[in-house]
């Protein structure tokens, strides 16, 4: 058990060996530490405590944590290893301190008397990891705190920013389980687990509820410099399927409401569509136009009068975008007679003083994302970031247990975007594991949107894909059945695409297999409508309307390419953490991959790139070390370089 006599002033450390003997001394027997997701995850301690105990066998240790961030590998070959090795050494530094039980668990090289059981997954990064694997725990974010209370930890260790010029701590970037944690371990009548706080001077300080006494902590560890960079997601590239989802997605969004997204290049797209349906919008009625949206006219899309709330799980670079550009912004306070007066138009001039001066207009339970993002968030002018409030994923991801009364005044024509993989023509979604198990990422808040889209009257939830993936052959991602669902059929709701939006709530089995095969890749409609039939589920004379067939690849580039020409839709919506030459780079590299993707388009692309011109792209042939290729397998390279280059072309 933890031995936490700690009552006043904690234990001030700067020796990450010396924060490792304390814990060992202060904790008997098996360690059962918990540890945040993401960015507060406190590296540097964990790699001591890892290398001190993986050679104990006496001192058995278990991982408690979620999405253990790695930069991706900088030794790799061929074309992507010249791309990313420069990239990876400028973009996380020489000194970002990789995590040694990732890279064991990796190889399914972890010693016997250590587990790390994680609930959420870095996306595909497990897949062939059976130690992973065997010690993944689905579990919907809002009930990893009970299980981290039936585990009884006996550490917590975190990542933390102390106070400007001041003694304060603040748990910044992850609010979402620490204290949700302690609240059920108290609950269960357990001791208090040891606290252990990293002290990382780059992490962003917010106020607030993230802000605690310093002895909140047992052992503050702060280690002398330099200091490793923060994890920075590197911003991806929005292609057209993107952009066609996040434009109809917007669509949904209601004046005055409130805000969910997740993270990725959906996301990305979504949140330059809403901003731009309130910066430009008669462009962004062009872009529904081109893509044949029934709601390009609809004056309810125009400009935010009053703006949106953000209740998102994570704050991310798309949220940056939409507080910059005035989209977020309408302020909530914890006062439930104050927020019934808002919903009903009866505010005071008092009321609205205080909205201005006490209210938040952004709650979340974590943020991650780019250097640009937390250089943001780190200079914020003081009355903005006192608008960002980081609440426990408790109060964020849920209405029960808490003040139910208020979360559904705050949280008025509530929209949550979340991505899935795939989904049934039946309405469920697939969006943590295959088929056969594995886990691929994991639950995390998704069920709990849904659910709470369901709960709330005006609410709807939204799950965003793309209608086919590519590999040997190219799938549908709108499939009749599916070995593993994340969401069941019966809290379906929204589903898009880039070939526009199911609205299935609600709906009988007839209706949702017409409407998900209506945003089905016209190349597998037929197959849905087939399998359908001969399950009863629709009519022998079922078709599809006439407008279904346009749902092809060619359709939408055709369709969006004047936009994308004309910067409407550019590559990096939301910024770019690539050069210039990386850009170019970025673009043709996905263009080879998939055009590369099985045997006969590797062929042919070998073929082409035979015959193809030198590269005119002097800097990004030099950026790529090829300007003087020597061996066979590097002059292979300058050719395929050139002919995607040449290809990819402005």
């Amino acid at each position: 058990m933890a031995a936490n006599d700690s009552t006043s002033t904690p234990l001030e450390l700067t020796g990450l060996d010396a924060a490792v003997d304390r814990i060992l001394e202060r904790v008997d027997g098996s360690l059962r530490i918990g540890a945040p997701l993401g960015l507060g995850k406190p590296h540097r301690l964990l790699n001591a405590l890892y290398a001190r105990v993986k050679d104990m066998p006496s001192r058995p240790l278990r991982l408690y944590t979620a999405l253990s961030l790695e930069p991706p590998a900088a030794g790799g070959k061929g074309l992507e290893g010249r791309f990313l090795g420069p990239f990876v050494k400028r973009h996380f530094g020489d000194d970002f301190p990789r995590l040694a039980y990732v890279h064991a668990l990796g190889r399914n090289a972890l010693p016997a008397h250590v587990e790390v059981e994680e609930f959420y997954m870095q996306s595909g990064a497990m897949l062939g990891a059976s130690q992973a694997q065997r010690r993944y725990a689905s579990l919907n974010y809002t009930h990893v705190a009970r299980a981290l209370a039936d585990r009884a930890l006996n550490v917590i260790v975190q990542k933390v920013a102390r106070e400007p010029g001041g003694t304060r701590l603040s748990l910044s970037c992850n609010t979402d389980l620490t204290f949700d944690a302690l609240a059920a371990i108290q609950a269960r009548g357990l001791p208090r687990p040891l606290l252990v706080a990293e002290v990382d001077p780059g992490l962003p300080w917010l106020d607030g509820s993230a802000a605690v006494d310093a002895d909140f902590f047992d052992i503050v560890v702060e280690p002398p410099g330099p200091h490793p960079k923060l994890f920075g997601l590197p911003r991806q590239p929005v292609g057209d399927v993107e952009y066609a989802i996040g434009f109809h997605a917007s669509t949904l969004v209601v004046d005055g409401g409130t805000l969910q997204i997740g993270i990725g290049a959906l996301a990305d797209a979504l949140c330059h569509a809403l901003a731009l349906r309130h910066t430009d919008n008669a462009g962004y009625r062009r872009v529904l136009r081109a893509l044949g949206s029934t709601s390009v006219d609809d004056p309810a899309l125009g400009p935010f009068e009053r703006g949106l709330y953000g209740c998102s799980e994570m704050i991310n670079e798309g949220f940056r975008r939409l507080v910059e550009v005035g989209v977020i912004r309408r302020k909530v306070v914890d006062d439930v007679e104050l927020m019934r007066r808002d919903a009903d138009g009866r505010l005071s001039a008092d009321d609205h003083a205080r909205l201005e001066r006490d209210g938040e207009y952004l709650h979340g339970a974590f943020y991650l994302g780019s250097p640009e993002f937390y250089r943001w968030l780190r200079e914020l002018p003081d009355d903005t970031r006192r608008g960002i409030g980081m609440r426990p994923v408790s109060a964020v991801n849920q209405l029960y247990g808490g003040n139910e009364t208020l979360e559904r005044l705050q949280r008025r024509d509530a929209r949550f975007f979340n991505s899935c993989m795939m989904a049934t023509a039946l309405g469920a979604a697939v969006s943590d594991a295959l088929e056969d198990g594995r886990v691929v990422s994991g639950v995390g808040g998704q069920y709990n949107f849904v659910a709470m889209a369901h709960a709330l009257p005006d609410a709807r939830s939204v799950l965003m894909f793309r209608a086919t993936r590519s590999g040997a052959r190219t799938s549908s991602n709108v499939v009749w059945n599916y070995g593993h669902t994340t969401i069941p059929r019966h809290l379906r709701d929204v589903y898009i695409t880039e070939y526009g939006i199911a609205d299935i709530r609600g709906a009988t089995d007839e209706d949702c297999i017409a409407a998900m095969a209506g945003i089905a890749d016209a190349r597998f409609q037929q197959s849905l409508v087939g399998s359908a039939t001969r399950a009863g589920k629709l009519s022998p004379g079922f078709a599809l309307p006439a407008r279904a067939r346009d749902n092809t690849p060619g359709w939408l580039c055709a369709q969006l390419a004047p936009l994308r020409h004309d910067g409407t839709l550019p590559d990096f919506p939301l910024g770019s953490d690539f050069t210039e030459v990386e850009q170019r780079l970025v673009r043709a590299l996905a263009w080879l991959k998939s055009a590369t993707a099985n045997r006969t388009g590797k062929l042919r692309t070998l073929l082409a790139a035979t015959f193809a011109p030198p590269a005119r792209d002097a800097e990004a042939v030099e950026r790529m070390a090829l300007d003087r290729p020597r061996g066979l397998a590097a002059r292979l390279e300058s050719r395929l370089l050139a002919l995607a280059l040449h290809r990819t072309q402005v």
